[in-house]
């Protein structure tokens, strides 16, 4: 039987793949990467996202949130339009949000708010958190500090930080770390951190079209190229490659109750 695998960030419906985004998405399944999970960015992005699941719907599955990237002068407005979409159901998570320090920080207040906001959804909707950090572990922890709560669950997605930041994120009981091609970069020192965390806690991803693992630095990445990491953390957690699939799939699925969301699609 072949390796099962869950893409759990992926963001294939961005004109990065208007030329072959149906071929992208069937290499994919070729490689094993079977369910591919869509983080919503801004208002812009909800209908192509709706499309490729209406075109794959047992293979590729949406989330509604906010980027933080995306957080502007309107953001209660498009929050607002955001909410009205979450009743339907159909969504597996609330992201991608979080926080952005590195390339901007003019609505710094403003990214806050909207994340706070967007924590409550997740709570509201009983749905994971799926959490952009870059340059704002202190500011997100700050803010989980005081929100956080039993029924709280999620991901901090591109986890690059150190290994007191990973046990403080484990620390909160419902969180996992989504591990992508970072991995793979001979100067990331994240293979170090990896060695000290167990499986259970790990997810994998690729936040394709972006950090191509290694052979692919400077490519534009796809959810196919999910198998390189998952070869590489397999060789540093000393577990097979059907076992290192087996664990994040069982992770994936559990988390994002996907097995349910396959029922109703």
């Amino acid at each position: 039987m072949a390796n099962l695998y869950v893409d759990t960030h992926t963001h294939l419906y961005t004109d990065n793949f208007d030329a072959d985004r149906s071929d992208t998405v069937r290499r994919a399944i070729s490689q094993g990467v079977h369910r591919l999970l869509l983080p919503n960015i801004d208002l812009t992005s909800i209908e192509p996202m709706h499309e490729l699941c209406a075109a794959f719907p047992s293979t590729c599955f949406p989330m509604m949130g906010l980027h933080p990237g995306s957080v502007g002068p309107n953001w209660e407005d498009d929050l607002k339009q955001m909410k009205q979409l979450l009743d339907s159901g159909r969504y597996i998570a609330i992201g991608e949000t979080g926080m952005d320090l590195y390339w901007d920080k003019t609505y710094l207040e403003e990214q806050r708010a909207a994340f706070k906001i967007q924590v409550e959804w997740a709570k509201t909707y009983q749905l994971p958190l799926v959490i952009h950090a870059r340059e704002a572990f202190e500011e997100l922890f700050s803010i989980l500090d005081e929100l956080n709560d039993d029924t709280l669950t999620g991901v901090f997605h591109c986890f690059t930080g150190t290994l007191e930041q990973a046990e403080k994120i484990m620390a909160y009981g419902g969180f996992k770390l989504g591990i992508g091609g970072v991995l793979t970069y001979q100067k990331s020192g994240l293979d170090a951190v990896l060695q000290h965390i167990d499986l259970e806690h790990l997810l994998l991803e690729t936040d394709s079209p972006y950090l191509p693992p290694v052979p692919y630095r400077g490519k534009r990445n796809e959810s196919a190229y999910l198998v390189h990491v998952a070869e590489l953390l397999a060789e540093i957690k000393g577990v097979t490659l059907q076992e290192l699939a087996m664990i994040t799939t069982r992770n994936a699925e559990g988390l994002f109750k996907i097995n349910a969301h396959v029922e109703q699609a």
